[in-house]
């Protein structure tokens, strides 16, 4: 029980929070523009068009090269890969950013070595050779991420490729949008991924190809802010089905439940209702000089309403209606809501703590009472089941003394 009031606490606190009012939800006019929201207490609603010039992309680096020769003259291709020829020791890495990267290919000076080497090392690129004939290949070095700061340049490898070629660059690119500003103006925002962040806040959008006249709308996720007012009928609906499972009491068997009669349950599902009925109490505004009299009082107003089996009752689209008219008034209202129950589960918490408490160290108590109840039984046992031995050996004794004393007569006669 005290895990349903603490849900109930929890979903009404989830009313009082900002993000809850402030969801948005977000529509893009095209398929390849993917976009998300997240809860953003300073996320806006508005609308957004762009054309999609370039996508992101990662650098990659190619270079025609010998695999195997026939170096013995035998007519067929070694089976151990073919160095290239005239390779330096080491080759360098450098970064758009100036870092370079020295890498040490002595060990194997073959096409898949420097491959290997590549692979092996802390510049951020990747390395393999792709086969395109028996005896030719090309060595591939790719960055490991996109956009244009992630560009590399490799040194010692000019004019070492299959005849005499050099290593050929399609640069890194970042994904770039153009953004309409208003009028004719226009702004460019480039993203090293195809993800751009920022361009209005709790947005992110994902591009898959070039496009021109792409909207984005942001709008108030009134569905998402719905949600959170069922939750909250739910998590009261789940506290007061609880209650009265706890304390029920069938007339017919006589038979009562664990909490029948506990009067702290039973005022706690009372403070629910009442709470529902009464509706919201702007008392403390108005002892401050608020002017309450537009302010909602009644929580059907916000689409809540208690029915005949003591359970509350949401009815969304009555809720969306009044945020539709009146947006700022049903949020003071939902915020007023779930301060009041937030505050009055705090107590009904803490008191049903108490209680469990309570009955935890009464059941303790009667624990260590059986317990010392078994203690004594088992003393109380051993002292009988000594006390019927020694009557045994008595009656074996008396029984004796019986058949000596018979012989004892039977000898006179």
């Amino acid at each position: 029980m005290n895990a349903k009031v603490a849900a109930f606490k929890s979903a009404a606190g989830a009313l009082n929070q900002l993000g809850t009012w402030r969801a948005i939800a977000a529509t893009s006019s095209s398929s390849s523009v993917a976009v998300s929201t997240s809860t953003n207490l300073s996320a806006t609603t508005g609308s957004l068009t762009f054309d999609v010039t370039s996508l992101a992309s990662k650098q990659a680096t190619t270079m025609k090269v010998t695999t195997y020769v026939d170096g013995d003259g035998d007519g067929k291709l070694d089976t151990k890969p073919a160095p290239i020829s005239s390779a330096p020791d080491t080759i360098s890495i450098t970064t758009t950013a100036g870092k370079q990267y020295d890498i040490d290919i002595t060990a194997d000076k073959s096409a898949a070595g420097i491959a290997k080497a590549i692979n092996d090392s802390d510049a951020g690129v990747s390395a393999y050779v792709m086969k395109t004939s028996d005896s030719e290949g090309v060595l591939q070095i790719t960055g490991r991420k996109s956009g244009a700061s992630n560009g590399f340049t490799i040194t010692g490898l000019d004019g070492l490729g299959a005849n005499g070629t050099s290593p050929e660059t399609t640069a890194a690119k970042s994904a770039t949008i153009e953004v309409e500003g208003g009028g004719s103006s226009t702004y460019t925002v480039t993203s090293d991924t195809n993800t751009f962040t920022g361009l209005m806040n709790g947005v992110t959008l994902t591009v898959s190809k070039q496009e021109n006249d792409v909207t984005i709308d942001v709008t108030n996720d009134t569905g998402a802010i719905a949600d959170k007012m069922q939750a909250f009928v739910d998590a009261a609906n789940a506290a007061l089905t609880e209650i009265s499972t706890q304390t029920a009491y069938d007339p017919a068997t006589k038979t009562g439940s664990p909490l029948t009669g506990d009067f702290s349950v039973r005022d706690i599902a009372s403070k629910i209702l009442g709470s529902i009925s009464t509706g919201l109490n702007w008392s403390e505004e108005a002892a401050g000089g608020a002017d309450i009299t537009d302010k909602i009082k009644s929580l059907k107003n916000l689409g809540i309403e208690l029915q005949q089996d003591g359970q509350l009752k949401f009815t969304r689209s009555e809720f969306l209606n009044a945020y539709a008219t009146n947006p700022d008034r049903v949020k003071e209202a939902g915020q007023k809501l779930g301060t009041q129950i937030e505050k009055m589960t705090t107590t009904m918490t803490t008191n049903l703590k108490s209680v469990i408490l309570g009955r935890n160290n009464e059941i303790d108590s009667l624990n260590t009472q059986i317990s010392n109840w078994d203690v004594r039984l088992a003393a109380k046992k051993l002292a009988l089941q000594k006390q019927y031995s020694n009557l045994e050996v008595s009656l074996g004794n008396l029984k004796n003394q019986s058949t000596w004393l018979a012989g004892q007569l039977a000898g006179l006669g």
